[in-house]
Formats: structure tokens, sequence, C-alpha cells
């Protein structure tokens, strides 16, 4: 895609985060999720590892090189003539600039950026480091003149046996983040915690990302909260599985 197309979408997709509350970017595989959410009339769209790695046979987790997730992912973004932001997990060993410069180039308006790097044993990047890398990745986009949206994304509550006792923790790391260039924050797990959400709305002021389960969950309760973003990681593609096993069990032998 061509240099100014993707700054386009990227300027496209700043815009809509500013005209929705929240912006529902429901999270996609390949060709087929992206066109029929496109077809649904979301203006926008985010590509999910968990999904993505499922759907190619590989595990999540940085199970995929940053070669091959590029390579899944530019047919999809192609395939759309909307924003497409794209989950990087937490960067698969790259440089910012590396992988900066491979997303624009197939065309990305926006990545995702956790803080837990399962490429170096699991381990969950410190708040300075983790804010250092969005920094980076930042600069990058502005050197490249793409105005990527990041999402930066902590997973302190997932790995909590307790998320609130980390709360103090990781709004450190949220507002860490957001002073580093993140234009959204994403604590993954504290989807169903009215509490937990609300106190992360209030402590920023960048648009937070929540998961979301197409069903079990409900958009205005998100937007009476304040979550400025929602995404479905692995639940849309999970919730079609189990409708589409319902279906085909009466056929089965």
């Amino acid at each position: 895609m061509d240099l100014h197309t993707t700054a386009e979408r990227a300027r496209r997709l700043k815009q809509l985060h500013a005209d929705h509350q929240p912006l529902v970017l429901p999270t996609v595989w390949d060709v087929w999720s992206a066109r029929t959410a496109a077809d649904a009339g979301f203006p926008a769209l985010t590509i999910g590892s968990h999904p993505l790695a499922d759907s190619r046979g590989a595990d999540d987790h940085e199970g995929q090189t940053f070669e091959e997730v590029l390579t899944a992912v530019r047919p999809i973004i192609a395939a759309v003539d909307i924003p497409v932001s794209v989950d990087l997990e937490a960067g698969y060993g790259q440089k910012p600039a590396d992988l900066v410069a491979g997303l624009v180039e197939i065309g990305g308006a926006g990545l995702n950026l956790e803080d837990t790097v399962h490429s170096d044993g699991g381990r969950v990047r410190d708040t300075q480091e983790h804010a250092q890398y969005i920094a980076d990745l930042r600069a990058a986009a502005d050197d490249a003149g793409v105005p990527l949206w990041i999402n930066g994304r902590t997973d302190l509550f997932l790995h909590a046996e307790d998320p609130s006792t980390v709360l103090d923790e990781a709004i450190e790391r949220l507002r860490a983040m957001e002073r580093a260039g993140a234009d959204s924050v994403y604590p993954v797990g504290i989807q169903d915690d009215d509490a937990l959400l609300t106190a992360v709305v209030e402590a920023v002021t960048v648009p937070v990302n929540s998961t979301a389960h197409p069903v079990k969950h409900d958009l205005a309760r998100f937007r009476r909260l304040g979550v400025g973003r929602v995404t479905y990681g692995p639940l849309l593609q999970l919730a079609l599985t189990d409708t589409t096993k319902d279906m085909l069990k009466p056929w089965a032998p």
C-alpha cells in the first residue's frame, strides 16, 4: 500500500476515536472476518494476535515471527478500505523502528503493544522499559510521516491473583505510556470489574481500551463507565467457534 493511503487511514483512525465513545474495533483474523465486519458497518478493525495465530495453526504469545505476521496481515488490510490496527504483541524482538517500518509498508493504521515479552521467557517489561519502547515507536512513526495509533497494553492485572492489589502500579504504568506517546491504553483483564475500569479511566486522559465479549457484554455499560475503545481479543472468534459447533452437531455422524 502506498504511503499516502496508509497515512490517510491512520489519520482516519485517529478521528474515529474522537468521534465515537467508545470506538468498537471488531477483532478479526483473516480476509473473511475482516470483510464481514466491514460489511456490518464498522468503520475500522483490529487484527488480534491470538485469533490470527489460531487461524494459521500457530501459537499465540509470539509463536510466529514478525515476517510471518506481516505476510498474514498484508492481504487482510488490502481486502478492506477502512483503517486496520494490528496487535504486534511485545514486538517479536524487533527494534521499534523496524516494527513501524514493517507495519507501515503493509498499510497498517495502528498497533497494539503489550508488556509481556513471551519471546524472552514471558518476562514483563518494567514501567520505564515499556514506556521507552512506546516512545521509540512514536518517534519512528513520526519519522515515517504516518500518525500510527499506538495502543499501549499492560498485563499487570492479568498476571495478578487479585487485580485490585496492582491498581496503583498499573496506573503508574498507564500514565507512563501516555506520557511516552500512547494514543490509548489497554489494561487487560478487568473488563468485568466496574470499579477497576472506572479507576483507570479517571487516571488517564487518553481513551481506555477494554476487552469485550460480543454477546455477554453490553456496549451501553462500557459507554457509561467512560471506556473509549472496545476490542474483542480472541472472544469473537471463540463465540463463533461455539456457535459453529452448535450448528454442526446435528449433522455429525
